[in-house]
């Protein structure tokens, strides 16, 4: 039999929000780990806020909108909004009533940035971190890191002398620029609308990009990041992230950390191994000045070592493999 649509504009709803959402679903233990967490943060939110004026976002509904920001890859704040204005889910985990309003973009970024400032945000990872069902998860022997190009919000048109010349673009909301025989480099150049982007290309004959560079640490047991950072796109940002998220991480006994050839730098590999890490990375055999023929082995090449060591770093560059393989496939992960 056939069902007929009945179409009824009800008043009134009688199910909580709390039922929209599966008993089952992923984001329901998350939830109460960060709620957790934030309980945790009460006095630090105390005092970063003034006790006059107009109340604020709350802090605790400022950080679970951001997790899912980072969960489900939203680009932007007002997408973001959109989404917590259309999506129960998304209004259920945040902390808002199904009637509640949702926030201006431009009022939520700046209350965002108040937590950013005071170094709240990683206080937060750092407490889920530490939550005991999260360090079951972890392993703290074997680590894996890599870095990824983001490309800025800004336009190569906006990449112009840091002394005032050059021709404008042409006029318009997206005028003309001709770019032809004109040499451009970070020393000289800088954008007018981020002038912390830098001009960077990721390898030989790709274009270059006005971009920042971020980087991931992640355990290989479960593929779990760690910790991240964000620096300025320069060749040697990989390696100075790895070390500085390295020494953020006290430990007492040798772990190992996995790598791309981008890390097989002598170096660099020395600072680790006085760090009492031991390098799997991937070997690049060959000398890393292209204008200089003499070939030399690489820092990392295989020597004569015991097999369980080899076997080692096998494990390391496939876990590191396949959880960039799962990274890139999105929610869930």
């Amino acid at each position: 039999m056939r069902g007929r649509e009945e179409r009824s504009e009800s008043l009134f709803s009688y199910i909580r929000l709390e039922e929209r959402v599966p008993a089952d679903h992923p984001l329901r233990p998350i939830r109460a780990l960060a709620d957790e967490v934030l309980a945790g943060l009460n006095g630090r939110f105390e005092a970063l806020y003034s006790g006059m004026g107009r109340p604020s976002i709350p802090p605790e509904m400022l950080l679970r909108a951001t997790l899912l920001q980072a969960f489900f890859s939203v680009r932007s704040e007002r997408m973001l909004m959109e989404q917590i204005d259309d999506n129960l889910l998304f209004r259920w985990f945040v902390g808002l009533e199904m009637d509640a309003a949702v926030w201006h973009p431009t009022v939520f970024t700046h209350n965002r940035d108040r937590l950013l400032e005071a170094d709240v945000a990683r206080a937060f990872l750092s407490g889920l971190m530490a939550l005991k069902p999260v360090k079951r998860l972890l392993s703290s022997d074997h680590f894996s890191v890599d870095g990824t190009l983001i490309e800025a919000w800004a336009s190569m048109k906006s990449f112009r002398p840091k002394d005032g010349s050059g021709e404008p673009p042409g006029p318009g909301r997206n005028g003309e620029r001709d770019f032809r025989k004109e040499t451009r480099s970070n020393e000289t150049h800088a954008s007018t609308t981020d002038p912390d982007a830098r001009l960077y290309r990721k390898s030989a004959g790709q274009e270059s990009r006005l971009c920042f560079m971020g980087h991931a640490l992640m355990e290989n047991r479960n593929g779990l990041v760690v910790d991240a950072t964000l620096t300025h796109a320069t060749g040697t940002a990989e390696r100075e992230a790895t070390l500085t998220m390295l020494d953020r991480h006290p430990r007492r006994h040798r772990i190992t950390l996995g790598a791309d050839k981008a890390y097989d730098v002598r170096a660099f590999v020395g600072d680790l191994r006085a760090r009492r890490v031991t390098p799997h990375i991937a070997s690049t055999g060959r000398c890393p000045n292209p204008a200089s023929r003499a070939k030399r082995p690489s820092m990392v090449a295989p020597r004569a070592i015991p097999a369980t060591r080899s076997v080692c770093a096998a494990a390391s560059a496939w876990r590191r493999s396949s959880a960039g393989s799962r990274s890139r496939r999105g929610w869930p992960r």
